[in-house]
């Protein structure tokens, strides 16, 4: 195997911060069946540490991703392949810690739901995006179609489903697929300012917001939950050291407790 031709993705945590890496450049970081296997197990790991408090999605080399590999749709397969690739962006969109895509360069397919599952989007000058399943004969799946909808509005959805319209940088900008728009050199340096910042905010706070967030998007919020949870973060730790360091004009300390 060369060295572009990379392998499954990759974790780094450093600090409160965890990094998925999708890692096959020589491809343009085609999603192979087996790499949703392990982005599972690395949100297993993930989710398995109480001390994390941001993810970030980011890729290798000019290309962020084409989107799931088109050819390992086989005869008798295809539903499986497809309803997997689903799943995953829809616990991507759930996992616990606020999440942040760093688009490296072009996404494509699948890739543009990955992105649009995370809670952050920061992308690159040059960059654009595709969504070709019109022209495959291919049928979204719901959570993806959902998710563009309530995303993007509905007009945005039907340009890029329907007609497969090719967005550029600033396109994707003006509709909100993306948040930022950044030089290359860049992206890595602003997508840390912004995982610093949500990582010193109340992770009680913010992993409860970002569910109920979620959920009122889609639409099937239990209102009665969400107050629950809000009723457990006023009684918390944390809501008691953010007063206190309100009161007394300092950083706060905030534990998840």
């Amino acid at each position: 195997m060369t060295r572009d031709a990379g392998g499954p993705p990759t974790l780094a945590v450093e600090g409160a911060v965890a990094t998925i890496r999708l890692n096959r450049p020589g491809v343009h970081n085609r999603i192979e069946p087996a790499d949703l296997v392990a982005l599972h197990g690395l949100l297993d790991r993930i989710e398995a540490q109480p001390g994390l408090r941001v993810l970030v999605l980011t890729a290798t080399g000019k290309s962020f991703s084409a989107g799931f590999h088109i050819g390992a749709l086989g005869a008798g397969e295809e539903k499986e392949d497809e309803d997997a690739f689903g799943r995953f962006a829809d616990r991507l969109e759930r996992v616990r810690l606020p999440s942040i895509c760093a688009l490296n360069g072009g996404v494509y397919g699948g890739a543009t739901d990955l992105a649009l599952a995370c809670d952050f989007r920061i992308g690159v000058t040059g960059m654009a995006m595709f969504m070709p399943a019109a022209r495959l004969g291919l049928h979204y799946y719901p959570g993806g179609l959902q998710r563009y909808v309530s995303r993007l509005g509905l007009n945005t959805a039907k340009r890029m489903f329907l007609l497969a319209e090719r967005f550029e940088a600033e396109d994707l900008l003006r509709v909100g697929y993306l948040d930022e728009l950044v030089p290359p050199e860049r992206l890595m340096p602003r997508v840390a300012e912004i995982a610093a910042t949500l990582a010193e905010n109340a992770p009680l706070a913010v992993q409860g917001m970002k569910a109920a967030l979620n959920d009122i998007a889609r639409g099937d919020a239990d209102l009665k939950a969400i107050a629950e949870r809000a009723a457990a973060a006023k009684r918390s730790s944390d809501m008691a050291e953010g007063r206190a360091a309100w009161m007394e004009k300092r950083k706060p300390r905030f534990t998840g407790t």
